[in-house]
């Protein structure tokens, strides 16, 4: 029992780790960060599968956390779907490193690894974000599409981490909820 519960702990907290090798953003301010995110590209995995229209907000939370609430369409249903969660911190908050978890106790990693404008004030524009592995890589915007520029250098970025960009899934924003 002991056993299964020290692989449990393993495998919840290494779930919300970082790739060996990334780096994620200092100086973060996460006030700079939240409101409503537009999903330009990512990754495919089964849970955002053939959705369009995604999108995430942030929220600040009474317990010093981040209220997530993720939201798209899909087509195969015709109906727009959406998942609330939640995020906390991994190490300070002015580092870009979160757990998020949509699930209960089961939480997964959420690194920020660029973003655009780093300094200066105002809210962030562009972002680049990374779960605990290779396997997910998003590309945000406060609009619906990203400039030219912000768009090859964060491509470059995630190259340089050995992400598959050529796999991306570039998001439809056609429709309005």
């Amino acid at each position: 029992m002991r056993k299964l519960l020290y692989v449990m702990v393993l495998f919840v907290t290494g779930c919300a780790s970082i790739p060996d090798g990334v780096k994620p953003v200092k100086d973060f301010e996460l006030d700079r960060y939240l409101g409503t995110w537009y999903e330009i590209a990512r990754l495919d995995h089964s849970f955002e599968r053939g959705m369009s229209n995604v999108t995430a907000t942030y929220n600040l939370k009474g317990d010093g956390g981040v209220g997530v609430l993720n939201k798209g369409y899909k087509a195969v249903s015709q109906k727009w779907k959406q998942a609330e969660g939640k995020a906390y911190f991994v190490d300070e908050p002015t580092t870009g490193r979160l757990k998020v978890s949509f699930f209960g106790p089961f939480y997964g990693g959420y690194n920020i690894i660029a973003l655009e404008p780093k300094g200066g004030s105002g809210d962030y524009q562009y972002s680049l974000v990374v779960g605990p592995d290779r396997d997910y890589l998003w590309i945000l915007s406060r609009q619906k599409s990203i400039p030219e520029a912000i768009k090859q250098q964060f491509l470059q970025l995630a190259q340089s981490y050995n992400y598959a960009i050529d796999k991306l899934i570039w998001v439809d924003h056609s429709m309005t909820q």
